[in-house]
């Protein structure tokens, strides 16, 4: 995947000191490489009866509505609180410093939908298992969790597969 790991800028020290960012913002300006990651996050569920993609905020968004687009599914955001105007199903989950919540509408799945979540990255996987905990409140089925970029020095894919759930990424980077 050397088209999509040159097309994806690192900002060192950002947001602090000894962290490696990985910046996608680059991979979705060019178009050869966003074109590359959205058919590389579909191409194992051509085929396959997806109901719906769900998509962390924000760049979840991006790249789970094209995915959704692709695989002629839903499209569903899960959003930090506050941020749906309907009903709503929140999960906690921990941050480096602290918690957070993000939110779901109550009626964006019906039990038994498959579902695939989808984000730009996987770190410590402490959002992504929060999102998998929400759309199973739910009664979704989460077929797999699929991101652009892993940091498998995080442990983060290994966390989400623990909760029973396949991870597919299409590149990883050592440390942070």
């Amino acid at each position: 995947m050397k088209l999509l790991r040159d097309a994806i800028r690192t900002i060192p020290d950002y947001p602090k000191p000894g962290i490696m960012f990985r910046d996608i913002s680059t991979l979705l300006g060019e178009p050869r490489a966003f074109r590359r990651a959205v058919d590389e996050l579909v191409q194992p569920f051509a085929g396959q009866r997806i109901s719906k993609v769900a998509g962390i905020e924000a760049r979840g968004f991006i790249l789970g509505g094209a995915v959704a687009h692709q695989l002629s599914a839903g499209f569903v955001p899960i959003r930090k609180k506050g941020k749906l105007p309907h009903r709503c199903v929140r999960m906690a989950y921990d941050l480096e410093y602290g918690t957070d919540e993000m939110e779901i509408h109550v009626d964006a799945l019906r039990p038994g939908d498959e579902v695939i979540l989808v984000d730009d990255l996987i770190a410590t996987g402490g959002t992504a298992e929060a999102a998998v905990k929400l759309l199973r409140k739910l009664d979704a089925k989460v077929v797999a969790a699929c991101f652009v970029i892993d940091l498998p020095d995080l442990g983060g894919a290994k966390r989400i597969e623990a909760l029973g759930v396949p991870v597919r990424s299409l590149v990883d980077f050592a440390g942070h």
